[in-house]
């Protein structure tokens, strides 16, 4: 599936769409460069799901957690920082990955192989009028 970002207008109907395509997944891992925009898809999305925490990068604290209207936990984890793999067991990473709630990672070409199956996985393209498509998969 590909979903256009024309425009910031978009990222709200963009991220009911992405959500609604991954029905009952949450986990994500976002590709996309520097600059293309992960941390303001994912904003929007913690936004869509009700996030009253400031949503932020991650890059300095490597997991952010965010509370929603209805007290459910929003979790953002940034892995540009990791240098090894074995990295992402010293902040307990597999258990973010086991409960109940959404985890939104950026850079997770670090850690791949750690990924569970059902993850779904979005890459993120810029093109010169610099709207994004996402690809989900």
């Amino acid at each position: 599936m590909k979903i256009l970002i024309k425009d910031k207008r978009h990222l709200s109907v963009a991220s009911k769409q992405l959500l609604k395509y991954s029905g009952d997944k949450k986990i994500f891992a976002f590709y996309g460069s520097m600059g293309a925009g992960k941390t303001t898809i994912i904003k929007a999305i913690c936004e869509y799901l009700g996030a009253v925490d400031i949503v932020s990068s991650p890059t300095f604290t490597l997991v952010n957690e965010y509370k929603t209207s209805a007290g459910e936990s929003l979790f953002h984890i940034d892995f540009y920082r990791i240098k090894k793999q074995e990295e992402v067991y010293d902040f307990g990473f597999e258990e973010y990955l086991t409960g109940e709630s959404y985890c939104f990672m950026e850079w997770p070409e670090l850690i791949e192989e750690l990924l569970p199956p059902e993850t779904v996985i979005v890459r993120i393209s810029v093109d010169n009028h610099e709207q994004r498509t996402l690809s989900i998969s």
